[in-house]
């Protein structure tokens, strides 16, 4: 599954700084129909994201009923990305299981 989309960078302040994009609520639905044939465990979705120049695998966290795309120093530095930009992201959902429950060969 592949979606486009922009949403604002958030700053969570824990113990360290963590950095999200929330999925908007339209792609989140759009997750929640496969998330059964993605998750790996604890709910979490394994995604490839692009960000301007930048590729990464990560997983979505889910959250309220929907999900956040967290971005890692290594994604938002060369992007220049701060709490507060707006970022489009291209996203890849990768199914690690098929509808019949097996898993699928990646």
């Amino acid at each position: 599954m592949e979606l486009d989309f922009t949403g604002s960078v958030i700053e969570w302040r824990g113990p360290a700084p963590y950095y999200f994009v929330r999925v908007p609520d339209e792609e989140a639905t759009d997750i929640q129909e496969v998330a059964a044939m993605a998750t790996y465990g604890w709910g979490v979705i394994p995604v490839e994201a692009r960000i301007g120049e930048v590729v990464f695998e990560t997983s979505l966290f889910p959250k309220d009923g929907g999900y956040l795309l967290p971005l890692k120093a290594a994604v938002r530095k060369p992007e220049g990305l701060s709490a507060g930009d707006e970022v489009t992201v291209g996203m890849t959902v990768r199914l690690t299981r098929s509808r019949h429950g097996e898993r699928q060969k990646r």
